[in-house]
């Protein structure tokens, strides 16, 4: 709209447009709007979900049973199999994902934490079955004696 020159009225203000005509089908229609939405239009069947978490436990139950084999003779496997019967309990109460790595730390703690008592048992008796038999050998003169 323009000022009029000095001393002049203004003209009338031109009167709004008129609303447009309703709807024949009874529902309303959005009102437009100049400025448009940034970012995709959300999907009609949702987002991805959401990935389960994974019990620390489990992982831990494993690694534990694993060096013990390679690195301690066995004998902590017991706790790496303790850890998987706790992350087991644990997973079936939280809802998470893991079981299979726990089930593994059970399996290998026990078979190693086993492996290492029969061992030691092995061990002993053969120590104690050396020290036991009677000591035979041949003296300075040939002759073979045992005590």
């Amino acid at each position: 709209m323009s000022t009029p020159p000095w001393g002049e009225e203004p003209a009338e203000p031109t009167p709004p447009p008129p609303p447009p005509p309703p709807n024949p089908y009874g529902h309303q229609q959005q009102p437009v709007s100049p400025y448009q939405p940034y970012g995709a239009p959300p999907s009609p069947y949702g987002g991805y979900p959401v990935p389960k978490q994974t019990n620390g436990l489990a992982i831990a139950s494993l690694v534990v049973s694993i060096v013990s084999i390679a690195f301690c003779c066995g004998f902590p496997g017991v706790a790496g199999a303790i850890m998987g019967h706790v992350a087991r309990k644990q997973i079936r109460e939280q809802d998470q994902t893991g079981d299979g790595m726990a089930l593994a730390g059970i399996i290998v703690g026990w078979a190693s934490f086993g492996l290492a008592v029969i061992g030691t048992i092995l061990f002993v008796s053969l120590g104690i079955w050396a020290d036991t038999t009677t000591d035979c050998y041949y003296d300075s003169n040939g002759t073979y004696v045992c005590d």
